[in-house]
């Protein structure tokens, strides 16, 4: 199986090292100086007990040095999967399978969702529906990215925690396609159950990332801090609240409350959400596909998110002041 993760960066590269040291056929596209520096000494992966790997990959900013692949990881941020898919054709074979493996609501969702609103479109994290025409829907595995990884340096990556990547058919089969990448993906240390319902994984990661990153925008404040601080917990669960009305309108059943994923969040400690820190290091913002796709479906299955649409305002202003706002005025 040829395998290529497409967006090598934190998350990415750490997918690719695991699957390189687990001796699968893995390359990697990245840019820039990170990319000079594992094309020059490897990709340096540092674990979370401070044990470092040097891994040889097949590294590139030109999907074509690599030609069809059986499966793509398209692990770009949220804002630039769009942008991604022309220079991704290449690697598209006619039996791709591209995983979604950005942060999220993804713009598959409404495939093969049966009800009325199957087929609809997300224009928060699809604009113009460039990667429903450009990859196609029927190419589509979902996931879920349960874990933290960091850039210390160009061409090093620290994975700080997780390992769990569930993966799901947007139809909920068991497809050869999907078994067979789980069996690949355990093999690399890994947690891939399959999954029949991979939405509400989806929702369960998204439910506190729609609330906890915008306000850390706003306050700089890890996730301990708004979790427990009594003038800021209850926003974040307002905004909870709010996301799971939307998703209980889609048909989403959370396996636990508000109270206990807010606990989950405050139980990581003293850790920046992703979205504070590209605010720190002064990169474009992912809150579009965080929290203005929950918006944009509020408004599509008509319940009412007041906090949402508020939060995502100011998150907006603050990121725009900052110059890390890449979405359209």
């Amino acid at each position: 199986m040829k395998l290529c993760v497409f967006g090598a960066g934190a998350i990415g590269g750490h997918l690719g090292a695991a699957l390189a040291m687990a001796g699968k056929d893995v390359s990697l596209i990245a840019r820039g100086p990170h990319l000079k520096a594992m094309q020059s000494h490897g990709l340096r992966l540092i674990d979370p007990d401070g044990t470092e790997h040097t891994i040889d990959v097949a590294a590139s900013d030109r999907p074509a040095d690599f030609g069809p692949q059986d499966y793509v990881f398209l692990s770009t941020k949220a804002y630039a999967a769009a942008d991604a898919v022309e220079a991704m054709q290449p690697l598209l074979g006619p039996d791709t399978c591209v995983v979604t493996a950005s942060n999220g609501m993804p713009w598959w969702y409404f495939h093969k969702l049966t009800g009325p609103w199957e087929g609809r479109r997300i224009s928060m994290v699809d604009p113009g529906d460039a990667q429903w025409a450009g990859i196609g829907p029927d190419r589509a595995l979902g996931t879920v990215l349960w874990a933290s990884a960091e850039i210390p340096e160009p061409g090093v990556v620290r994975h700080t925690f997780g390992n769990r990547m569930p993966l799901g058919e947007p139809d909920g089969s068991k497809s050869d396609r999907v078994t067979a990448l789980a069996e690949i993906l355990n093999d690399a240390g890994m947690k891939s159950p399959v999954r029949d319902d991979i939405r509400s994984e989806i929702w369960l990661k998204l439910w506190g990332n729609s609330a906890f990153n915008p306000v850390s925008v706003l306050t700089e404040g890890t996730l301990h801090d708004l979790a427990t601080d009594p003038g800021v917990r209850p926003v974040i669960k307002q905004m909870m609240t709010e996301t799971q009305s939307v998703a209980e309108a889609l048909g989403i059943t959370f396996p636990v409350d508000a109270d206990t994923r807010i606990q989950m969040a405050a139980d990581v400690g003293a850790h920046p959400t992703s979205t504070l820190q590209d605010l720190r290091a002064g990169k474009p913002l992912e809150l579009d596909a965080l929290v203005g796709a929950v918006v944009e479906v509020a408004k599509m299955v008509d319940v009412p998110a007041p906090t949402l649409e508020m939060i995502f305002g100011l998150a907006i202003q603050r990121a725009r002041q900052a110059g890390c706002y890449p979405g359209k005025d």
